[in-house]
């Protein structure tokens, strides 16, 4: 029994450390590509953000994030889905190759105030579980920041 709540003790540390023990895990957005589509875009290879980023980009928002991208201010439960795909030249066109990662942003001002009230998180390839942040979000949220006058968001949307 002491083994087994010493296990407990340990793994709850451990949860608390990565940020998951407070529910402060973001969850892997289903059915975003049928939310509102906000851009797309080709990184090629040669522009500063090529590593890791370059492949084709698409940018979906839920209802909320549509609305914030209107004003600028995110309420929560806004969320914003960037969708990376490998890409191709075929018959002078992109074509999208195998997806690199799924990069989700989730607006919750409480359980992420540590980082501008977004929680990030990456999810690898076609995974819905294979996480890639191992930081708690924090090395997203230093790039994000040099965007706070738009809430933090990069992406703008497009009439």
């Amino acid at each position: 029994m002491r083994y087994v709540k010493k296990h407990i003790i340990l793994v709850s540390m451990l949860l608390a450390v990565n940020g998951y023990a407070d529910g402060s895990k973001v969850e892997y957005p289903e059915n975003y590509r049928g939310w509102g589509h906000v851009k797309s875009m080709v990184i090629e290879p040669g522009h500063p953000l090529a590593d890791p980023f370059a492949g084709i980009h698409h940018i979906y928002a839920n209802e909320k994030a549509l609305q914030g991208y209107q004003n600028k201010k995110y309420e929560d439960g806004s969320i914003i889905v960037f969708d990376l795909l490998d890409y191709g030249h075929e018959n002078h066109a992109f074509t999208e190759g195998k997806r690199k990662f799924i990069g989700v942003m989730h607006k919750d001002s409480k359980r992420f105030s540590a980082t501008g009230g977004w929680g990030y998180e990456a999810f690898a390839g076609d995974s819905d579980s294979e996480r890639v942040v191992t930081d708690g979000g924090k090395s997203c949220h230093a790039c994000h920041a040099s965007q706070k006058n738009q809430g933090f968001v990069f992406s703008a949307y497009r009439k």
